[in-house]
């Protein structure tokens, strides 16, 4: 038992996300997705929706203590229809569950953010936290704040491919000047993302790209085959800026309307984050 077992239950908010224009298209620049070209919002906006109720739970004086080392290992989005620009979004958080392993607490929050047009978005994220200091990676220092990896343009809409056949391909990346004006715009604002010393502090060699950021350029890659309806992501190892990585990906099966996809994104032969995408072709 741990004193975040108190804690299930707890709800955080509502918390109101106005979805105005200027807000969507700083997001999309911000990912490097195309610029905005109707009143749809990119379901990836979601990583925003999310932010506006998660610091409101990791910073609660009750789950401080266990912040000293904080990991977000899992993320589940799941979109019941399109957003539009205009909408009030009212989002809400909730602990569904808490298990200690030894030092280390696995947390699930819930989300879900509805408008007068109902339900758009719910999922859950899987927080690991625990009282006690990361060990301390190797001090890996700095890239120049604007050095950063080619990048891929989004393209046109992608037939699916057969079962078992490879998807496209989307060469991603970030510089530290990215990271912050992502930060600036999701309201992700952890330091591990934009401070040398609180990276290291978190046993990181230094800054990482957000996880959350990586998501969106995966998801960037999964809409070119068709409209999103859910995605599982696992993060598995940090990027660092400057690293140049890609999004690829398998195509896995169609059930009635929905395909199912395998996303990778990957750097320097290794997976940083997985996902399991559905989408509406």
């Amino acid at each position: 038992m741990s004193g975040l077992d108190e804690l299930i239950g707890a709800t955080y908010g509502p918390f109101r996300v106005e979805v105005v224009r200027d807000r969507v298209v700083a997001f999309v620049e911000a990912t490097g997705a195309d610029p905005v070209q109707s009143t749809l919002v990119p379901p990836m906006f979601a990583n925003t929706v999310l932010f506006s109720a998660a610091p409101a739970f990791l910073q609660d004086p009750s789950v401080v203590p266990f912040t000293r080392s904080l990991l977000h290992s899992e993320q589940l989005f799941r979109w019941a229809r399109p957003l539009l620009v205009g909408e009030t979004l009212e989002v809400t958080g909730t602990v569904e569950a808490s298990r200690a392993r030894g030092a280390l607490n696995l947390v699930t929050f819930s989300l879900e953010a509805t408008s007068d047009r109902g339900l758009w978005l719910s999922g859950s994220s899987v927080f690991v936290m625990s009282t006690e200091a990361a060990a301390r990676a190797e001090d890996a220092g700095e890239p120049d704040e604007e050095l950063g990896p080619p990048s891929d343009p989004d393209g046109d809409a992608l037939a699916l491919p057969a079962a078992g056949d490879p998807l496209g391909r989307l060469r991603c990346g970030a510089s530290r000047s990215d990271l912050m004006r992502y930060a600036a715009v999701s309201a992700d604002r952890n330091p591990i993302h934009l401070e040398h010393d609180a990276a290291r502090s978190a046993g990181l060699g230094g800054v990482v790209v957000h996880g959350l950021l990586m998501a969106a350029w995966m998801g960037r890659l999964a809409t070119r085959y068709g409209t999103l309806k859910a995605m599982h992501l696992r993060f598995r190892s940090p990027l660092r800026p400057a690293v140049p990585a890609v999004v690829t990906g398998t195509m896995v099966a169609t059930t009635g309307d929905t395909a199912d996809l395998d996303l990778a994104l990957a750097a320097d032969d290794q997976r940083r984050v997985t996902a399991r995408v559905s989408v509406t072709p």
